[in-house]
């Protein structure tokens, strides 16, 4: 069984919902991102999603992006995040894929590798799937397929703006969990999530058996309970990287500290709801 799936057919049974945190690579170097990360996964992480630095994202909002800025300014290359992920996967807080990772980035970068050897190269580095966030749905079979037959989860976007016919295709056509966007724009803290995201989680249920996990704007423990409810998973992203950039001015040992214990809060608010 795939680790990603693995997590949820853990999680599910107990009534549990996952917590997926966001790390950008090389942000502000290989060590510290593989301390963040097994931080994060000592913090409650049930899945901890990794940042290819990339200098067009599309949906990243300003906070990732200067991740990614910093991470690229080091001249970080997918050789060395390939080289980061494996040193994680490797630490014991990921033993036996207790902690899968999956990987956020653009379809460029799979691209100018070529789809199956990155996935090869992917699967080899201690990643279980991948979220691709520009490459449009349409356009998807190709890779699905590579993906499938290497049992490696192709993550899929739903947004507030997606048609239901199409989230509906989208949803049923995921593999690993719906990655289901709260809010329309770009990612980053919000105040308050829309109340809408109630109706399309209810609509994607009656669409697919797969985790409906929810991102973009999710930063505090209150915005977690109230996704408990119709949720199966929260991605929490720009809230840890705002304090990853704080790393040069302030001690690393702080920050990486403060990172994980935002994350147990984080955490601590899915089972407490």
């Amino acid at each position: 069984m795939n680790p990603i799936d693995a997590v949820f057919a853990r999680l599910r049974p107990a009534g549990r919902k996952a917590f997926i945190p966001f790390v950008t690579a090389g942000d502000p170097d290989a060590d510290t991102t593989v301390r963040l990360a097994r931080a994060l996964a000592t913090a409650g992480a049930s899945l901890v999603e990794i940042g290819f630095p990339y200098s067009d994202p599309i949906a990243d909002g300003p906070v990732v992006q200067a991740s990614y800025t910093r991470a690229l300014g080091k001249g970080v290359k997918l050789a060395d995040v390939f080289a980061m992920s494996r040193r994680i996967a490797d630490a014991p807080e990921f033993a036996a894929d207790k902690v899968p990772l999956a990987a956020m980035l653009s379809y460029s970068l799979m691209h100018r590798r070529g789809p199956a050897a990155f996935l090869d190269e992917a699967r080899a580095a201690g990643f279980s799937g991948a979220i691709v966030p520009d490459l449009p749905f349409d356009e998807s079979d190709s890779l699905a397929a590579l993906a499938a037959a290497r049992d490696f989860k192709l993550i899929q976007l739903v947004t507030p703006t997606t048609p239901p016919e199409r989230a509906a295709a989208i949803a049923r056509r995921s593999t690993g969990f719906v990655y289901c966007v709260s809010v329309t724009g770009i990612t980053g803290e919000r105040a308050a999530l829309p109340n809408e995201i109630r109706g399309q989680l209810a609509f994607l249920r009656q669409q697919t058996d797969l985790p409906l996990c929810v991102g973009f704007g999710v930063s505090r423990p209150e915005q977690v309970r109230m996704l408990c409810e119709v949720a199966d998973g929260v991605i929490v992203g720009s809230a840890l990287v705002r304090k990853v950039e704080q790393i040069g001015a302030r001690p690393a040992d702080v920050v990486v500290a403060e990172v994980a214990e935002l994350a147990r809060s984080l955490a601590a608010a899915l089972d407490a709801g």
